[in-house]
């Protein structure tokens, strides 16, 4: 039976054209929302735990993870690196966690960590963690004109995410999305961010998997930031 998904729809039909200037405001302001103590407790164990089991490894971040499903085919993907998948929903790790459909282990080099990526995200830079890849698959869009600043690349920590570093994509089933995503990595790093369209071999998300299995055009950012 095909999948009914539905494609977000919004009045918006083009990059919003806030989006200029609202780059600029966040490149020129730092962003001082005070950290939880949650999350910095999560993220000093996660780092404890990276530097313990894989001392040196290259580090991916598989951010808005949700039940990390694609955080387990990148820790397979990338047997050398060690991967953190981070997620606010505890629900949804813990559905994670509690076993693989096809049976098989857990990989050694994954993590899965609830924390808030706003402050996940600033504290990595602030203890000068560069990644090797990063990934953003199938973020909320917030299609609404008004939702443009609850999209990551409106939100003021964007700039704390792309001081990161690293090869990030970003994927999407709303071309308007990856394109202001695109735009704002151009902007604010200089760096080619080029928007595609995608089709997968093997789907890595619940979400890309049901976009697919509904028929939707897949779109993705690919930019290196190293």
């Amino acid at each position: 039976m095909q999948a009914n998904s539905r494609v977000p729809s919004s009045a918006q039909t083009d990059i919003h054209e806030q989006l200029p200037a609202i780059l600029e405001r966040h490149a020129g302001a730092s962003f001082r929302k005070p950290y939880a103590d949650y999350n910095r407790a999560a993220f000093a164990a996660s780092c404890e735990r990276w530097q313990r089991l894989a001392p040196g490894a290259p580090l991916i971040l598989d951010a808005c993870c949700g039940v990390g499903e694609s955080s387990v085919a990148l820790a397979e993907a990338f047997p050398t690196h060690y991967v953190i998948g981070v997620d606010q929903s505890a629900v949804r790790l813990q559905r994670g966690r509690q076993g693989r459909r096809d049976g098989l282990a857990w990989p050694d080099n994954l993590d899965l960590v609830r924390a808030d990526l706003v402050d996940y995200w600033r504290l990595l830079r602030d203890a000068g963690v560069r990644l090797a890849r990063h990934y953003l698959l199938y973020p909320n869009p917030w299609p609404k004109i008004g939702h443009l600043r609850r999209r990551w690349h409106g939100h003021p920590v964007f700039p704390a995410l792309l001081a990161l570093g690293g090869v990030l994509e970003c994927r999407s089933n709303w071309p308007i999305y990856i394109a202001e995503h695109a735009l704002a990595v151009e902007k604010l790093t200089g760096r080619a961010a080029p928007c595609q369209p995608y089709v997968p071999e093997q789907a890595m998300t619940p979400f890309e998997r049901k976009y697919l299995d509904s028929g939707h055009r897949l779109f993705r950012s690919v930019s290196d930031l190293t």
